[in-house]
């Protein structure tokens, strides 16, 4: 019957928590939440409900590559306990930063993970938000960028261009064959060629 106590305080941290987004990225124009972010907002609720929790961290070896496993630990003061682990993988060398800096990102990063297991947060965005149909419309144009040509695009190209030209083309954006080009490649290439008949 104790440990069913737990579970329903778990239950009442997972439907109350509230750990929004507050941090930006500029670099890649994203919001996110820290573990500081989760942490900050589930104190006062660990507290309401006669609840501890604990963080910690280990190195853990796998395949000859280091992973921090993080594991979240909610008590009662009964010593009813829930846990949830999760790992993040360290960089053999990331720019700008010494190897202790690597396993402070990488704990950190293994640390917000297991909160996220353990109190339900989604990282998803919900479809019904601008963030999410902003986000949607990246990923579209994202894509639409990564496709390949079309056969229209192609047969335009060798109309309009010499084999030469194609060639020097193809060598300045690094691709082998005419086929490899993206839609966005062969529409900037079939416009430079249009703006110089004009």
């Amino acid at each position: 019957m104790e440990k069913e106590n737990i579970y329903k305080k778990l239950s009442n941290i997972q439907n109350e928590l509230k750990a929004p987004k507050n941090q930006r990225n500029t670099f890649g124009n994203y919001n996110y939440r820290s573990c500081e972010d989760i942490l900050e907002a589930v104190k006062p609720l660990l507290k309401e409900n006669e609840l501890t929790l604990q963080l910690t961290d280990e190195l853990v070896a796998i395949n000859e590559r280091y992973y921090v496993k993080a594991v979240a630990i909610l008590s009662d003061f009964e010593g009813n306990t829930i846990t949830n682990t999760a790992f993040a993988r360290e960089e053999e060398t990331k720019k700008g930063m010494d190897a202790s800096q690597i396993t402070g990102t990488a704990s950190s990063y293994a640390r917000k993970y297991a909160l996220n297991g353990l109190f339900c947060i989604d990282d998803t965005k919900d479809a019904d938000t601008d963030e999410f149909t902003t986000e949607t419309d990246q990923k579209e144009k994202s894509q639409k960028q990564l496709s390949k040509a079309t056969k229209k695009q192609i047969e335009l190209i060798n109309e309009l261009f010499s084999e030469e030209e194609i060639a020097k083309a193809l060598d300045l954006v690094k691709k082998e064959n005419i086929e490899d080009l993206t839609v966005v490649e062969a529409s900037q290439l079939i416009s430079k060629r249009k703006k110089v008949e004009e």
